[in-house]
């Protein structure tokens, strides 16, 4: 297939960028990877106006820690997160998710921003986002809008951004140096979007669970962040009983999606295995038992 014609342009600013969206009124996209827009231009799923490239925006490449949080770019591409010393140091969970995104041919051009702002339930970035208490700091003419997480994922490939803002970067939480962290995905192949996806954080404190951070992907038409699963796990010594119960809660709170990849049951049933799995290696992590990062 090939694309619709469309105009083109290669801002230096920030605002220069968000002067071009908004005189597009709402005909124009944003790209840096393309990773996801580029095909959908290319079955005409997507008709842009014009395409406003912000790879030459300098500043928006940069990986940033600011007290307690991550600051990751606009034009920061998937490798750059999978490899960068400050995301392995302070943020491990995303590290290891990195490594199940796509293929290297993907991660060498897609970008972290651009995956969040794809709005993908699938997707890693997105959960990432989401279950680390994120901020998508988006720009237009009127200035800077800083959206939670919690509020931006509205559904499956849709975000709250309006259309003449665009996305300048994404603010996630560092993890506590003691916090053990667990993350288990299954797709039929390596690189495939996720059946499922099963993501935690949490401190070990007197033999207890504490600040427990659950995330899921996959098996909703959002990334979710799971407050009722965190509140099982929370001050317990993570034993094989409260892990059968959080396997049973989730069968009972998942609605996913039944597809050509897999049925609900199916999600569901995967869903109970991989938290388990997580929640374990959480659990060894914080008491440092020394499993690999």
């Amino acid at each position: 297939m090939k694309p619709a014609q469309f105009d083109y342009a290669a801002p230096k600013t920030i605002e220069e960028a968000a002067a071009l969206l908004a005189a597009s009124n709402g005909d124009g996209k944003i790209i840096a990877g393309g990773q996801s827009l580029m095909p959908m231009i290319n079955f005409r799923l997507v008709k842009p106006a014009i395409l406003i490239d912000i790879n030459r925006i300098e500043g928006l490449d940069r990986i940033e820690l600011e007290g307690n949080r991550v600051r990751i770019g606009a034009t920061v591409r998937h490798c750059r997160t999978a490899t960068d010393p400050l995301i392995s140091e302070h943020l491990p969970v995303v590290h290891e998710a990195m490594h199940h995104v796509a293929h290297m041919t993907v991660r060498n051009r897609g970008t972290f921003c651009g995956s969040v702002a794809h709005a993908d339930p699938a997707a890693e970035m997105p959960m990432m986002t989401r279950f680390l208490d994120g901020t998508i700091v988006a720009f237009s003419v009127r200035g800077e809008r800083r959206i939670p997480a919690a509020e931006f994922f509205v559904g499956s490939l849709v975000n709250s951004l309006e259309p003449d803002e665009l996305v300048t970067a994404v603010e996630i939480d560092a993890i506590p140096p003691d916090a053990g962290w667990g993350f288990e995905e299954f797709a039929k192949r390596h690189g495939d979007f996720a059946l499922a996806c099963f993501a935690t954080t949490l401190r070990a404190v007197g033999g207890r669970a504490k600040d427990v951070r659950v995330g899921m992907m996959g098996v909703g038409e959002t990334p979710m962040r799971l407050r009722e699963i965190e509140d099982i796990v929370d001050g317990t010594d993570v034993s094989d009983m409260m892990l059968d119960e959080v396997a049973k809660r989730l069968t009972d709170i998942l609605t996913p999606n039944t597809d050509i990849h897999a049925s609900a049951d199916y999600r569901r049933h995967l869903s109970g295995v991989l938290a388990r799995r997580a929640l374990r290696a959480a659990w060894g992590r914080a008491n440092g038992k020394g499993l690999d990062a």
